[in-house]
This record gives C-alpha cells, structure tokens and sequence, in this order.
C-alpha cells in the first residue's frame, strides 16, 4: 500500500505524529488508494511557520507574474484532465461525466484567476483638497487556511487557492480525508507550475484535528470553509472570536419550482440530474421539488419510471448514472432519513434501500429515491440530507410555490420551470437564494461567476467571479498631498462652492 505524505517548508514530509489513515474507494472498499497522514497542531504550527516565509516572498512577486503561474497550472490541468478525472471517481464515486466536469472547473478557475493578474483594480478618486490625490489599492493578507470538502475534491480547492494565491497570499491547504489524493495530485501540479514552494503547504487529516487546528492557529488570519452548517458554526465561533476573515459555504435544501405551462420534458431532464447527479451530495442539489397541481401527476408519474431506470455502479464504468455515497456515515444518515420519511407519512415511492445488485455489495450504494406527499414544515422538507432524496410537493399558485421554496433555514440555489416571463422575473426577485435558474436544474454554477447562498448557507462572501479577489485582500487607501503645506481634511477648511 502506499502512504503519502504532508507538504510543509518546501519538502513531502511524514507527518510529526507518524499516524496514518487508510482512504478505500467508496464503490469498491477492497480498493485502498493509500494511507495519508494523520496530522494534528503540530504538523499545522510547522505549516504555518513555512508559509509566512513564503508568504513575503510571493507577496512581493508582481501580480501578472503570479497569474502567469496559475496559467502554467491550467495548462497542465488540460494535459492531465482524463487521468485526473479517473483518480478522483476512484476516490470518491461520481461518475467519469461528473470528475471530468469537475477537473474543467479548476482549468477554468486557473485562467480566469490568470487574467485576474492584471486586473486587480484600485480606485483613483479627487481629493477635497487642492495638490492632493486619493487613491486605493489591493494589498494581500497573509497566510490563508483552506479546508474543503469531498464532493469537488478539485473545483472547490481551485475555486478557494487561485484567488488567494493571484492576490498574494500563501496557503495552507487541508482536503477532506475521503479525497487526499485528489489534493495530493493538486498540489503537485502547482509545484511543476513554478509556484514557490513555500506559499504552498498540504496538511492531510481530521477535521476534528488539522482542521481544527488552522482554524484556531493565531497567526492565519484568512480562512476559508466549505462544509456543514454546523461545523461552520463552530468554524464561524472561533474566527469571530480570534477576528478572522472567514468565508463560509455551508448548507443548501434547493428547490425546482414547475409551473403548469412548463416543458416538462426539460424539466424532467433537470430535477434527475439535479436530485441525483453526484448520488445527491452537492450543496445546490434538487432536494425539493415543487410541482403545480395540473402537471403534478403526469410529470411525477415520469419521473419515477425515469428514476428506476437509472444505473447504480463503479463511476469508472459506462453506462454508471449514479455512484456511490461516499461513507458508511452518510449511507446510515440517508437511512434515517427515510425512516423519519416514512414516520411522517410521506408516501416512498421508490427508491428507499440499498440495492442488491451484483458489483455493489462492496460499496456505499443506496438506491434514488423520491417521496410524495411531502407537506412543508416536515423534517424530510427542512433538514439537509445530502443523498440521493428527493421530496416533492404540490402547489396551486406562485405565491404559494414561493413561500414553501424560501421557508427554509438555507438559501442557496433555487430553480424555476415556465413559460411565464412575468412568473420568471418575479421568482428572481423573490426566491431567497443566492442563485436562480431559469428553466435549468438548481445546479450548474459557472467559474466566473460569484457563487453563494444566504441565511444560514453561508456568511454573505462569495466564490468565484470578480467578488471572492475582495475576500482575499485588503483595502490600502493612499494619499498623496504635494501643495507644500499642511492641509487639515475633516476641519472647518473644506473649500466646497465657491460664493
């Protein structure tokens, strides 16, 4: 078996604690990728100490120089797409489609990162006073903690490091335990890109450990986190404490919204890619989806003969719709949530177990399923599943469809089906998501634009587009009087209109 190991101060290094855990695939548990490093305060303080020396040297290495670094990076993201994506369905289930997808997302992020070398505006601005210019400018922080989860072991390490890394700051990167080599592999193509290797640090290990400790580690100031609402609580406790900058990408309960006048051939292709595309574990999965009484029946009826169509297996494998969950944690948390279901009464219509199929008993596979009758308010309709779940619901009118789709604690992604400009526009303006798609499943986020929810699914920063480069940097405001004398701002001097 092969271990692995941490990259901190320049060198792949075993971790202090010489602990390791074994990652197996989640289709096929007889399958070790490798063991990883369990590391823990120790490891992190080591990390931290290489990274500021790092950190003064790429902070002083102009911006289009380091954007030219992250289009290297992007380059050989291209080369070595297939294999990549071969490496990460191994390691966390999606199908080939899906990782492949998944490694475009960190090309795409890499170039838009390069461009964004030479666009890091500040602002030039008259000053109140006569001989003097006001001006702002970007300045990077410091070294910043990321710590990202399994289900876009690729897109979202790139979405969170290149733009950090393009504003000058270093990093220390912790992956989810479920998908170390998929961070392992990053890493060294950001090595091969010419990245100084002290800007960049790997930690693998626990959350409850790494991870905890760059969250509490004084001297990283930045952290970034994508997981679940309530770890990022307890994330978000620790850096308002510490006063951190701190972006949180949490939870999501999405809806897709179908109106009587919608194509219900492209809705339907959009709620089984939504509901079931990643086995349900994307944050903007269709968890809920909402159907209006005229088309309700026929378009459920559909949908479960669609659904029971669909081919569970070895994401490597043609013809794999759906792979595996990607922990025995997250096949029995699925589990209760159909037991809580069925107390509800909510009528299980397929679905509801794991298969028995040939190929699958080693692996964390459990069936799509779809529950009718879902009434708002159910645990089933409020609470975050994460697997292939789907509840559906009936409305009559708008108004109706969008208080049930805003009357949960998230707010990610919405989507809607019409025909309707006017049912259209008007759910952009009132869903109370960070995202609507307009005849278009709840997922499908693209590189260069921000991404994000609201209430409880995130803090209010975004990923991706122009907003995230604000998050990874500093304001500077500079002023530079040359009248000769001294001019006092904010006094009783201001020259304003003449008489």
């Amino acid at each position: 078996m092969k271990s692995f190991k941490n990259f901190i101060g320049g060198d792949w290094v075993p971790p202090i604690g010489g602990e390791y855990f074994e990652n197996r695939n989640p289709a096929d548990l007889s399958d070790t990728v490798g063991r990883f490093p369990l590391s823990g305060a120790a490891d992190v303080d080591r990390a931290v100490e290489s990274a500021r020396r790092g950190f003064e040297v790429w902070r002083n290495t102009p911006a289009p120089a380091r954007g030219d670094v992250l289009r290297k990076l992007g380059d050989i993201m291209v080369k070595r797409k297939d294999e990549i994506a071969d490496l990460m369905t191994r390691e966390m289930g999606k199908p080939l489609a899906e990782t492949r997808g998944d490694v475009q997302e960190g090309i795409d992020t890499a170039y838009y990162a390069a461009s964004e070398g030479r666009r890091l505006f500040g602002h030039t601005v008259p000053s109140e006073l006569r001989n003097k210019w006001a001006m702002s400018f970007r300045r990077p922080i410091g070294v910043a903690g990321i710590i990202t989860p399994f289900n876009f072991p690729m897109a979202i390490p790139t979405w969170k490091m290149f733009p950090a890394l393009l504003c000058g700051n270093a990093c220390i990167f912790k992956p989810a335990e479920d998908v170390p080599h998929t961070g392992h592999v990053l890493v060294e193509m950001m090595l091969e890109a010419g990245l100084p290797p002290e800007v960049i640090q790997l930690v693998h290990g626990l959350g409850e450990s790494a991870g905890a400790a760059i969250v509490n580690h004084p001297l990283i100031p930045v952290i970034s986190f994508t997981g679940s609402t309530e770890t990022g609580r307890m994330v978000g406790e620790i850096c308002g404490r510490m006063h951190k900058r701190l972006s949180l990408e949490m939870g999501g309960k999405n809806a897709m919204l179908v109106f009587d006048d919608a194509n219900l051939d492209l809705a339907l292709d959009g709620v089984l890619w939504g509901a079931f595309g990643t086995t349900g574990q994307r944050c903007t999965a269709t968890s809920r989806l909402i159907l209006q009484d005229g088309i309700h029946d026929e378009l459920l009826s559909r949908l479960i003969d669609r659904v029971r169509d669909l081919k569970l297996g070895d994401g490597r494998k043609d013809g794999t719709d759906v792979g595996p969950l990607i922990s025995q944690n997250s096949l029995e948390k699925v589990e209760r949530y159909i037991d809580i279901g069925q107390q509800e009464n909510a009528d299980l219509l397929c679905g509801g177990k794991r298969p028995t199929g040939k190929g699958l008993e080693n692996g964390y596979f459990f069936e799509p399923t779809i529950f009718a009758r879902v009434r708002a308010g159910m645990r089933l309709e409020q609470e975050e599943i994460f697997g292939p779940v789907l509840s559906v619901l009936r409305f009559r009118a708008a108004d109706e469809a969008f208080a049930i789709n805003n009357d949960v604690k998230y707010g990610l992604s919405s989507s809607v089906y019409t025909q309707d400009v006017n049912v259209a526009m008007r759910a952009m303006n009132e869903l109370d998501t960070g995202i609507t798609y307009i005849n278009a499943p709840t997922i499908g986020a693209e590189a260069h634009l921000p991404f994000g929810g609201v209430k409880q699914t995130g803090n209010g920063h975004r990923e991706g587009g122009w907003e995230v480069y604000e998050f990874y940097s500093e304001t500077k405001v500079g002023y530079l009087d040359f009248s000769g004398s001294l001019q006092r701002a904010q006094i009783d001097n201001y020259l304003g209109t003449p008489d």
